[in-house]
């Protein structure tokens, strides 16, 4: 769509291209950043920027985005809500809205039903996690991108706890999807009134019609008040669970985490190939396709498998037809809140697809450094090295808040700006007359302004190491509080909020900011050796024991992280089985094929899965052994070979998906972007990106580090920042990447 007169020729920094639409409240434009990246930037009419409470609304509506952070939410890249016409700037979603999947190609079911619903509950998850209440959850505000659905369009969202700006007299929502307490009084709106949209969403995704529609807005809200939903096509056990979600009476309706569980046992995995052709109400007919969207692919079609699926074989031309119109609908479903009529429309203007990969962090550039450079604040440059050349440093690295902090073998701890690689400080904290060889660091983690650091000092004279959890402020990198710790049967961690400090066989949380002392528990005797997971709200403690009396035993044990009391679980983990992540709150595990943890040549032969919330373990044997590292990856379990070779494997039946070969010579365990990417990292600094769907080998890059040191120990550290990439390999090397263009060369900082 062409620009009109009188349009701005740049926003905040980002030049307009060209406008994608305009809606009651604003006007959306494509806009191009300094480093190329494309953006959609929302700008309010001048009617409403003068008008406070509408001002107000649109700074409820930025904060309400920025708190949300989530596999399946859409980020706001930039804003300005105090500018003379207020905007803001989001990241494109690839893919169309639901409604318009649905409209074109049908409902949806199997695999498809499946990842679009447990999708939304880890979006709702996360959204109320925050604080968030979203108000306005029907298939137009849910884009069905590759990777799973995005909850986007915050228009009308409230923090929980605020409630000043939902006026009264005014309706605010759709009528199809709003819970009766929100046409009776927004006000009172909570997150349950979120759990019954998510329910008449799902009723719509999986039949075609919602549970009250009628013939007009009016009559669809008399029947949310009065009558019982329509679920007759609807198949149990999910009609069940969906009753329950639609009750009148919010506290009658299931929470998040129940659901999750419940969802996932309605809709078991089915291949992505199944037919959607289900019972279906009268529909009206498909509308026609804007004539000038004819015959345009997609650029996001570039990464589609040669091979389509019978699903992608059928939809392959109508989605060609319309992705651009959806695109566009897509970016006003974000920016614009609700046009008039209640339902968006499709612009038929053509506009490309963004890529594959999340938005690059504002003034990103690709950089290269070390951690041994020069720092800004603290210690300027470490100590030399008394043998005369650097040891293998192993970075212990965590990317927090658009930095990236860094410890390892004789390296004191560092902040490393992720958008320019700039050193900001280095600790000062090794002691006088310590050689650098007999000082180790390790980052636990970082929260709330804290870096938390477990440091290691050998002293020659006893041979005995000193342990401790050392505390620096973010922003100085000053020591805050350290405390000693004996690691032996456990490692320091930070998990539910609390570091946890090992004391021998106790395990002492406490407060990140000021080491304060919150409980006390005691550790399992007998030559146990425990580590601590979090997942989801749950802390559980892994413990295994080689030597106890019984011979080889494993422990799980869920600890309440508000008083430390523990429960043992039923049901544990096999004594040879490696933590390999999460599957919608359970726990996955590898075991191998002997379960003896002496045995050499063992590789992964079965996977677990442990449901820690019902005490169950599902075990299935690999269809093929793998050896390697594993990890979940976007719900497939991923092995990483020595010789290269990436593959995926269903957590659920232990069948191969799919098997990838590459020339990576002794990856490390994969690293999931948040979108539908898996990367392979190996010592050298090289990075392969394959497409987590399908395996398709996007690309390979070429060595990073300044040396590369062999072993099984030189494990290198690989995370996703936005649309960036960092990396950490085992020589103290620290680079960036743009996976959109991986061969772009960084520049040394």
């Amino acid at each position: 769509m062409a620009l009109h007169e009188g349009d701005p020729g740049s926003l905040g920094g980002y030049r307009i291209v060209d406008r994608l639409g305009a809606g009651g409240m604003g006007v959306v434009y494509r806009a191009r950043a300094r480093s190329g990246r494309e953006v959609a930037v929302k700008v309010v009419h001048a009617q409403y920027a003068e008008d406070p409470v509408f001002r107000a609304r649109f700074r409820q509506e930025i904060a309400a985005v920025r708190k949300v952070s989530g596999a399946f939410t859409a980020p706001v890249v930039d804003a300005d809500p105090e500018a003379p016409r207020p905007w803001m700037a989001t990241q494109y979603v690839p893919g169309r809205s639901l409604s318009a999947d649905v409209r074109a190609d049908g409902p949806l079911r199997g695999a498809e039903l499946r990842r679009l619903v447990l999708g939304l509950v880890e979006a709702l998850r996360d959204i109320h996690r925050a604080g968030v209440v979203h108000r306005d959850l029907k298939p137009a505000n849910v884009l069905m991108a590759d990777d799973g659905p995005r909850v986007i369009d915050f228009g009308i969202s409230r923090a929980a706890e605020n409630q000043a700006l939902t006026e009264t007299g005014h309706m605010m929502g759709t009528p199809p999807f709003m819970s009766p307490e929100q046409l009776t009084d927004a006000r009172s709106a909570g997150p349950a009134s979120d759990v019954f949209s998510l329910a008449a969403l799902v009723v719509f995704a999986a039949t075609g019609s919602g549970p009250f529609d009628a013939d007009n807005p009016y009559l669809t809200a008399y029947r949310v008040m009065n009558e019982e939903p329509d679920l007759a096509v609807v198949n149990e056990p999910l009609r069940t669970i969906l009753s329950r979600c639609l009750s009148k009476d919010p506290t009658a309706r299931p929470a998040l985490d129940t659901l999750s569980a419940e969802f996932a046992a309605a809709l078991p995995e089915q291949p992505d190939g199944e037919s959607r052709t289900v019972p279906q109400r009268p529909r009206n007919p498909e509308p026609t396709r804007p004539p000038s969207a004819a015959g345009l692919v997609p650029a996001e079609a570039a990464f589609a498998p040669d091979t389509p699926t019978p699903r992608a074989r059928s939809r392959r031309l109508p989605y060609a037809a319309g992705v651009v119109g959806v695109l566009v609908a897509a970016v006003m479903a974000v920016l614009l809140g609700p046009l008039e009529g209640g339902e968006r429309t499709e612009a038929s203007t053509p506009h490309p697809a963004t890529t594959r990969w999340g938005a690059l962090p504002a003034h990103w550039r690709p950089w290269q450094t070390t951690l041994h450079a020069v720092a800004a604040r603290g210690v300027k440059r470490p100590s030399a090295p008394t043998n005369g050349s650097d040891p293998a440093v192993q970075p212990s690295c965590v990317l927090d808040g658009g930095s990236v902090y860094c410890g390892g073998n004789g390296t004191l701890p560092v902040r490393v700006d992720a958008v320019t690689g700039r050193t900001l400080w280095r600790a000062d904290t090794q002691p006088p007359g310590l050689d650098r060889d007999n000082y180790d660091s390790r980052i636990i983690g970082v929260h709330e302004g804290v870096v938390l650091v477990h440091e290691s000092v050998l002293k020659t004279a006893a041979n005995l190491t000193a342990s401790s959890v050392v505390a620096y402020g973010v922003d100085s990198g000053q020591r805050l509080w350290s405390h000693p710790t004996r690691v032996g049967s456990a490692s320091p961690t930070l998990v539910g909020g609390l570091v946890l400090t090992p004391d021998g066989l106790t395990v002492t949380a406490r407060s990140p900011r000021d080491g304060a002392a919150r409980w006390t528990m005691p550790l399992p005797a007998g030559g146990y050796h425990c580590d601590f997971l979090g997942v989801d709200d749950g802390v559980y403690a892994d413990c295994t024991g080689y030597h106890t009396a019984s011979g080889a035993q494993r422990l799980l044990i869920a600890v309440d992280p508000a008083d430390g009391s523990t429960r043992r679980q039923a049901t544990a983990p096999s004594v040879v089985a490696d933590y390999a992540g999460t599957l919608d709150g359970r726990l996955v595990y590898v075991g191998r094929r002997i379960n003896d943890p002496t045995a050499g040549d063992n590789p992964y032969a079965r996977v677990e899965v442990i449901d820690p919330r019902t005490g169950t373990r599902e075990t299935r044997t690999l269809s093929e052994e793998h050896l390697g590292r594993a990890a979940m990856v976007h719900g497939v379990l991923c092995f990483a070979a020595s010789d290269g070779r990436m593959s995926a494997v269903s957590p659920v039946t232990g069948k191969g998906v799919w098997q990838t070969a590459t020339t990576l010579e002794q990856p490390a365990a994969p690293v999931a972007d948040k979108r539908s990417s898996v990367f392979m990292y190996s010592a050298s600094g090289r990075v392969a990106a394959l497409d987590a769907r399908t395996g398709r080998l996007l690309w390979e890059s070429h060595p990073r580090a300044g040396r590369v040191l062999s072993g099984d120990y030189s494990s290198p550290e690989l995370f996703v920042n936005g649309g960036a990439l960092v990396v950490a390999t085992p020589d103290g090397t620290l680079f960036t990447a743009d996976p959109a263009h991986p061969e772009r060369k960084p520049a040394s900082t």
